[in-house]
């Protein structure tokens, strides 16, 4: 197969790689790689076209789960370099760098009806932002933003109709909403100083949490980490850890609302992330919506916003590849 491009979605842990061909999305050749395991991006990368037994391609649309400057630090994992300089390493002649939930976001653009999973009822809004907000090793927030119509006979109009803007959204205050969150922020903020909201909405949050709930309620820790707790909330057989997950939940509703209310995303929500779709159940049984909806004066306006539930296996990969096609990438 003629393979055009290397793809590439570089979160904290994980580091996602497939290849694509000209103007398209589907994905081959996937491989998950830790990225604990390489000293940087630059072997990784390497290390990747070594198991396919390929020689490296000269095109590569690349995200990761940190700002991107000229010089990519990741936030939650140990590689950085500078990216002109990386090019040069790797004879790339094209290097597209993105954040990683600017690429979830275009990755939105590409998914299949089998990919989501309706949240809460809505009806989107022509012509209005979207919000793409999820948990994993952090709590990563973009929004899509429509675009200028383009014209019809481009190939990539459809694409080409949005932008996606990268944010620090996961890095917000944590605003608790009664009694128990203001206790779980008061032990959090001794720990922490400023508790954001990333300090709760990821995997280390999880524990974050749990760990709080067992101090509040004078209980034993039995569980030791995000895994064990989300499964034990799922089986309902910890009660810490039900009431964390539900916590967890609740508190991702009330941020998706207020992110609804800050960035006009009445388009509609996309929740992404690795956490969600690994408690899709207890998630559709859980408060979000309520919490979402709970704005006051302005329940109708976030109440009426659509929402899904990304389960697309690999939505940055998507991202990546969709970025590749459009012009203003």
């Amino acid at each position: 197969m003629n393979y055009y491009a290397l793809v590439g979605d570089i979160g904290g842990t994980n580091a996602r790689f497939a290849l694509v061909t000209k103007d398209s999305v589907e994905l081959h050749h996937v491989q998950v790689l830790s990225c604990v395991d390489y000293q940087n991006f630059d072997v990784a990368y390497q290390h990747y076209y070594a198991k396919l037994g390929l020689e490296p391609l000269p095109v590569a649309s690349i995200s990761f789960a940190c700002p991107v400057t000229e010089r990519i630090n990741m936030t939650n994992n140990h590689w950085s370099f500078n990216i002109a300089a990386m090019a040069q390493r790797l004879a790339l002649t094209e290097f597209k760098v993105l954040n990683d939930f600017t690429a979830m976001a275009y990755g939105t653009l590409a998914l299949q009806a089998e990919d989501k999973v309706l949240v809460q009822q809505g009806c989107a809004m022509q012509h209005s932002p979207r919000l793409v907000i999820g948990p994993g090793t952090g709590l990563g927030v973009a929004s899509l933003v429509p675009m200028a119509a383009t014209c019809e006979t481009d190939s990539t109009a459809g694409e080409n109709r949005w932008q996606a803007v990268a944010t620090e959204g996961g890095h917000i205050s944590f605003a608790p909403l009664d009694s128990l969150q203001i206790q779980i922020w008061q032990i959090l903020q001794q720990q922490y100083g400023r508790v954001s909201v990333e300090r709760i909405l990821c995997g280390d949050g999880i524990l974050a949490l749990y760990l709080a709930i067992c101090k509040i309620k004078r209980s034993k820790v039995l569980l030791s980490n995000a895994a064990e707790i989300t499964d034990a909330a799922k089986q309902r057989s910890n009660a810490e850890a039900v009431l964390s997950m539900q916590s967890f939940c609740q508190i991702l509703g009330a941020v998706t609302g207020d992110m609804v209310l800050a960035q006009g995303a009445r388009g509609g929500v996309y929740l992404c992330g690795g956490i969600l779709p690994r408690v899709q159940e207890f998630l559709l049984e859980s408060e979000f919506c309520a919490a979402m909806a709970n704005k006051g004066r302005l329940r109708d306006y976030t109440s009426s916003v659509p929402v899904w539930l990304c389960n697309s296996e690999y939505p940055g990969l998507l991202g990546a590849a969709t970025a590749l096609k459009m012009k203003s990438v």
